[in-house]
């Protein structure tokens, strides 16, 4: 298996991984929403998607925002957003393999840190995210915007 950025012809898959009913339910951005969008990301220094590819299949994904700070001395932090992995390859190492290529990611961009938040709901998840290194730190808040513009 491989951990790569994303090209263009990959989308409609990750769409797919995003459609399953523990992440966005069928509730996904057509083909053309999606490609609009992606070439918004592309604008964005240091704002990635990446695929995990198994034997030329689409597995798992997840994005990387890599953002400068003027605290910390001006180290860079990282956020890991949508981390999705298909249900048939769940288990299998596929989101160890994808965390771990993020972890490289951040640290290679000379990060301080890389955060990623999950549904309090998720407990598995959790376990998932401590196997691996990731400890709870802090309290996380979100608040929805109702009416804001998406794009």
């Amino acid at each position: 298996m491989i951990v790569r950025e994303i090209y263009f012809g990959d989308l409609q898959h990750v769409l797919r991984l995003y459609a399953q009913p523990d992440f966005d339910n069928g509730d996904v951005l057509s083909e053309a929403e999606g490609r609009a969008l992606y070439e918004r990301f592309l604008t964005y220094p240091d704002y990635k998607i990446y695929v995990a590819e198994q034997d030329g299949r689409i597995v798992g994904s997840f994005a990387l925002l890599v953002m400068l700070n003027l605290g910390h001395r001006g180290a860079p932090s990282a956020i890991i957003e949508d981390v999705v992995v298909d249900p048939t390859m769940q288990g299998r190492g596929v989101g160890a393999q994808m965390m771990h290529a993020a972890m490289d990611l951040a640290r290679a961009k000379g990060c301080y840190k890389l955060v990623l938040s999950s549904n309090a709901k998720r407990v598995r998840a959790h376990a998932f995210y401590e196997n691996l290194g990731f400890t709870r730190h802090g309290v996380s808040f979100s608040v929805t915007l109702r009416g804001a513009a998406s794009r």
